[in-house]
């Protein structure tokens, strides 16, 4: 989300960037070309004004001094003129020794040329013909105060610009932020679901976003109810199975069969086998629902009752202990975390002599799980073998060996590891790392 507000906001500054130069720099031009205009209309009075002052003289063309205005007489007032004629030319006082170059053609000229002490000249050529002859009079301005005020004016522009764009920038970070609030907050609301911190997405958003969250929420009640069904048929299966195995079990043990124990043996080798391997299949795939939305492990609620549980079963005299962070929530479903915790910590209750510790600790990947006794432990050697399903290595011990099985494929299912190590208690250490969903 934040890379598409950056995104927005570099969009947004180039383009204002690019829009605010050029509209600058058009403004600053359109109003130099209207006020070039202007004073060529100014220029081309003062021109005519010079026509006229060209009077009839004893010795021919003369210029009548009392019709021109007190700034050509002034040594580089600013305002200056030469009159081109057939008997030579006349040049404003002003000019004083210099000379100001005659535009190449009439009209404004657009190439402004330095005058007197560096002035820039602005300067207009008008062609005439009086009183018999042709007549190239030429007007300049100095038009240097008029490039400073253009210059001071794009520096105040610039300012102000930076000021406007300064504030744009803000409001536009506030617009777009409000804007995407929804988008962040469905966002949010997506994580909390994939965490099982909530099991619907809020149907309270803008009607742009509403469509898309209401499939959503169509889809995860869906997949919920999907679950739910297949979940309850396959329980149903189980116990409708448990029965018939039983009974089958109870007849292959039976006396019936004592006169042929070669097939009273291969019977019952038989039906353990199905029966494992039905309770493993069920069990795989019960787990294949594990993505229930909201499913969640409250440790706090959860982890007090099945310790108790335990140590009424094995005896007070086993102390049970946990390390578990306040408040941890564990994003797998209940019934599931309780069958694998449940098995970890009987198998370690069995081997174990006084002392069973439970603990659990996020990680950076996701979460890691380790169960410790005091126990004898388990030999490097033979620590993989114990985890096949129905692998015993004391056959004195009560048990029938699936629990590990049972808690392997549940690792496998939710794509963990599980690592058999030794205890600082001095038994057996069985450590579990599970990624957090989504990875």
């Amino acid at each position: 989300m934040k890379s598409i507000q950056a995104r927005l906001s570099l969009g947004l500054v180039a383009v204002l960037v690019v829009v605010g130069v050029g509209l600058a720099q058009l403004t600053l031009w359109l109003f130099e070309a209207g006020l070039q205009r202007y004073l060529e209309t100014g220029l081309r009075k003062e021109s005519e004004n010079l026509l006229v002052a060209l009077v009839r003289g004893p010795s021919g063309l003369q210029l009548d001094e009392r019709r021109l205005s007190a700034a050509y007489q002034q040594p580089f007032s600013g305002y200056y003129f030469r009159i081109d004629f057939d008997q030579g030319t006349w040049r404003s006082r002003s000019l004083w020794d210099l000379d100001m170059p005659k535009p190449a053609q009439p009209g404004l000229d657009a190439g402004h040329e330095l005058g007197p002490e560096g002035q820039q000249l602005l300067a207009y050529r008008g062609d005439y013909r009086r009183l018999g002859q042709n007549i190239s009079i030429s007007v300049a301005q100095d038009y240097s105060p008029v490039r400073e005020g253009f210059r001071r004016l794009q520096q105040i522009g610039l300012g102000m610009g930076l000021v406007a764009l300064l504030l744009v920038l803000v409001l536009q970070r506030i617009t777009v932020t409000r804007s995407l609030r929804p988008l962040e907050r469905a966002r949010q609301q997506i994580a909390q679901l994939q965490q099982g911190q909530r099991s619907q997405l809020d149907a309270e958003v803008p009607s742009e976003l509403k469509p898309l969250v209401d499939q959503i929420n169509h889809l995860l009640a869906h997949t919920e109810d999907s679950l739910r069904r297949s979940r309850t048929a396959l329980g149903n299966l189980g116990h409708a199975l448990k029965t018939p195995l039983a009974v089958l079990l109870s007849l292959a043990a039976s006396e019936r069969l004592q006169a042929v124990p070669e097939v009273r043996a291969q019977l019952r080798e038989q039906l353990e086998q199905i029966q494992q391997r039905l309770s493993r299949e069920l069990n795989r795939a019960r787990l294949a629902g594990d993505a229930l939305p909201g499913a969640q492990f409250d440790c706090d609620a959860e982890l007090p009752g099945l310790l108790s549980t335990l140590g009424m079963i094995h005896g007070e005299g086993l102390l049970l202990e946990r390390d578990v962070p306040p408040g941890l929530l564990l994003p797998w479903d209940r019934e599931d975390l309780l069958e694998l915790l449940g098995n970890l910590l009987d198998n370690a209750c069995k081997w174990a002599d006084s002392e069973v510790r439970l603990g659990i600790a996020p990680t950076g990947e996701g979460y890691q799980l380790w169960v410790d006794d005091d126990g004898p432990g388990i030999p490097e050697s033979q620590r993989l073998q114990v985890l096949e399903r129905g692998s015993r290595l004391d056959e004195q011990v009560d048990g029938h060996g699936l629990g590990l099985g049972i808690v392997r494929d549940i690792v496998d299912a939710w794509d963990g590891r599980i690592t058999l190590l030794e205890s600082p208690l001095g038994g057996l250490r069985v450590s579990i790392e599970l990624p957090r969903k989504g990875h």
